[in-house]
């Protein structure tokens, strides 16, 4: 008996230590398997998807304004949609890129003011503008150029824009060159009377010369805006007349220059043409002129192309574009555009079709007389 209980005593301390071997290792073997699983679950997945969050805000970015006006102590401020400014100040602004485009008054192309400069450096554009007038008033942008070869376009993506009032107490309209302008109303289209103030908050009013009146503005069918002026919505033939702005913004109220409204009543559609030889029968060495000419609105341009027996041979000849406004009275205006071409000495190669071909934003007419050899 004793020898019995002996033996299983033995057996027990054989079976104890590999059935407690095997839980442990198990254990061991449970752990790393879960700490795979787990950072999966918990740090990977969430990655992804702050990834795919950012991406729109990175794109959107992009397509923000990137013009800046430079302040003092090298600080930088993103323009809005207007700034007013007193006349007198000087103002830089920066567009970010390596190739950036500016627009601005044109007045001051016209004149190569020395008070404005522009430079494009490495990482930004910047321009200048020192001793600012009441005439610098207006719209100040600048985009990107992509450039493949010595082909551009703009980078409608990376733009800035600023409509820039410099306030004038002297001076409540933006000065112009004359003293007095034409404005052509079209029935088509709105048309635009130019009296801009550098002050945003003046009172402006709408005047009639004769008969002396101020002219109702409903803000339907005629609204007025600082950066504009008055506009006809719809023009009608009733508008036509000579007409001139008032503005108060306290002091004493100031006129504008005067503005003449001539209807026009040219139908829309591609150029009315018409073509004439002189002569039609040429001998050799004799001049010709063949002449071109098209009635039109007053606001509209032709462009000009020919076609003549000569051409393949590059035979030498001159084209003269000129075109001038005839008044046809009560108020209506027509523009007259022509292109001639010389044949300076007449050769017998030159005898043939001579074809016109002119043009505007609403299509082309071809018209075609012939020279003969005399």
């Amino acid at each position: 008996m004793r020898l019995w209980v002996l033996l299983s005593l033995l057996l027990l301390q054989e079976t104890l230590p590999h059935v407690i071997g095997q839980s442990a290792k198990s254990k061991r073997q449970k752990e790393p398997g879960e700490n795979k699983i787990k950072p999966i679950n918990k740090k990977v997945k969430p990655k992804g998807l702050k990834m795919k969050e950012r991406e729109p805000v990175d794109s959107s970015s992009k397509s923000q304004s990137i013009l800046m006006q430079v302040m003092d102590k090298g600080r930088f401020q993103k323009l809005t949609a207007t700034l007013s400014l007193s006349a007198g100040q000087s103002i830089e602004l920066r567009c970010k890129g390596s190739n950036v485009t500016w627009s601005y008054p044109s007045y001051l192309d016209t004149f190569k003011d020395s008070r404005l400069s522009i430079k494009q450096l490495d990482r930004y554009g910047q321009l200048i503008l020192t001793n600012s007038t009441a005439a610098d008033t207006g719209e100040y942008s600048c985009w990107l150029q992509l450039c493949n070869g010595n082909k551009c376009r703009k980078d409608e993506t990376k733009t800035g824009s600023t409509y820039i009032f410099f306030t004038d107490k002297e001076e409540l309209f933006v000065p112009t060159p004359s003293y007095f302008e034409i404005v052509y109303l079209n029935p088509d289209k709105p048309a635009v009377i130019p009296c801009r103030v550098t002050t945003p908050s003046a009172k402006v009013t709408l005047h009639r010369e004769f008969p002396a009146e101020e002219i109702e503005t409903d803000e339907t069918n005629i609204i007025y805006d600082a950066k504009k002026g008055f506009v006809y919505q719809h023009p009608t033939s009733d508008h036509k007349g000579i007409v001139y702005c008032k503005a108060e913004s306290q002091g004493a109220p100031q006129i504008s220059i005067k503005y003449h409204l001539l209807y026009v009543e040219v139908p829309k559609g591609p150029p009315s043409a018409t073509i004439v030889a002189s002569p039609s029968r040429a001998k050799v060495s004799d001049g010709i002129h063949v002449a071109c000419t098209v009635l039109g609105e007053p606001d509209v341009d032709v462009n000009f192309s020919w076609q003549y027996p000569g051409q393949e041979l590059e035979r030498p000849v001159i084209t003269q574009n000129f075109w001038r406004l005839i008044n046809r009275g009560t108020g209506h205006t027509t523009r007259i555009s022509k292109s001639v071409l010389i044949i300076e000495d007449f050769e017998a190669r030159d005898a043939g079709n001579y074809i016109c071909i002119a043009q505007n934003l609403q299509g082309a007419t071809t018209v075609a007389t012939r020279v003969e050899l005399n």
